[in-house]
């Protein structure tokens, strides 16, 4: 499950230098986001729409102050008062940060927050730099994952799929919860449902009102599922891929995920997933849909 993210990379902004042992902290220039400033994010965040997809998705679904969000939109802004990093900060934490500075002040307000971390993500050892700046050591990951970010656009090769797949409906929640309870917990050793059963359940529940949830039922079963994270007008991100047992290792997963990928590019230019670095069999199956690895990211559980 992808809750926070760090989507900078010294590749892309050279300017954010490695963690030093005298550490600087400038928040004059970060103050919380308003309804105003939605032109000047959107504008930001569109310069790298794969990386920022679940912030855009955020805003265009909740708006830039809700308490959907779980949390708060700050940005930076430099000398002539333009962004230079946009974070949300909560529960579920989201930052672009496009210089050391930014990245710096952001992890000081993550310090300052009221509602833990549970979990950050980047490209590369970003994340790693980012809880360093976070932690001060005073506390150490609880677990350390390098995930694949799987990518398909056009053209896109067309697959026959015998499955009737449709969105899911609210009569189908408790099967369609357990099931990204399973994902969850392969993927953080959470268990969602033990951990916060009802907000779990609301949140299952307002994704699939969304018609963000895609699902393949035999009978009263559920064999496939596969759900939207984040959407944004160029953007589609996917998790949550879920094949039932005893239906597993039959090709089902890939030819079902490329028929939803298949349908979603007829409104976004690119669909990604993230998949743990060690699920081969997965990867194989992604391949098997049409999708590419493209990348890769850093997920630190906290």
């Amino acid at each position: 499950m992808l809750n926070a993210y760090v989507a900078a990379t010294p590749e892309v902004y050279p300017d954010i230098e490695p963690v030093t042992a005298s550490i600087a902290y400038d928040l004059s220039k970060l103050r919380s986001l308003k309804a105003d400033d939605l032109e000047a994010v959107t504008e930001f965040l569109a310069r790298r729409p794969v990386h920022t997809v679940v912030m855009s998705s955020f805003i265009a679904d909740n708006g830039i102050e809700s308490e959907l969000n779980r949390g708060v939109f700050y940005g930076y802004f430099d000398e002539k008062c333009e962004l230079e990093g946009v974070a949300l900060i909560g529960h579920s934490t989201l930052i672009e940060a496009r210089s050391d500075r930014s990245l710096r002040a952001f992890a000081l307000k993550a310090r300052q927050s009221r509602i833990p971390i549970n979990l950050i993500m980047s490209d590369d050892d970003v994340a790693e730099r980012f809880f360093e700046l976070y932690a001060i050591g005073t506390m150490t990951p609880r677990l350390k994952c390098t995930e694949l970010l799987f990518q398909t656009d056009f053209p896109f090769p067309v697959q026959r799929c015998d499955w009737q797949i449709r969105e899911a409906r609210p009569e189908d929640l408790d099967q369609v919860a357990r099931a990204q309870a399973e994902v969850a917990f392969i993927e953080s050793g959470i268990d969602p449902m033990s951990r916060d059963r009802e907000g779990f359940m609301k949140r299952c529940a307002r994704r699939i009102e969304q018609g963000r949830v895609f699902v393949v039922f035999d009978g009263d079963r559920l064999v496939f599922k596969a759900d939207i994270i984040a959407e944004a007008s160029d953007v589609i991100y996917l998790e949550g891929v879920y094949v039932a047992p005893g239906f597993r290792g039959r090709g089902i997963g890939a030819t079902c995920l490329a028929e939803v990928c298949r349908r979603l590019l007829g409104r976004a230019m690119y669909v990604c997933l993230l998949s743990n670095v060690e699920a081969k069999h997965a990867h194989r199956s992604f391949a098997n849909a049409g999708l590419r690895n493209t990348g890769k990211c850093t997920t630190l559980f906290v």
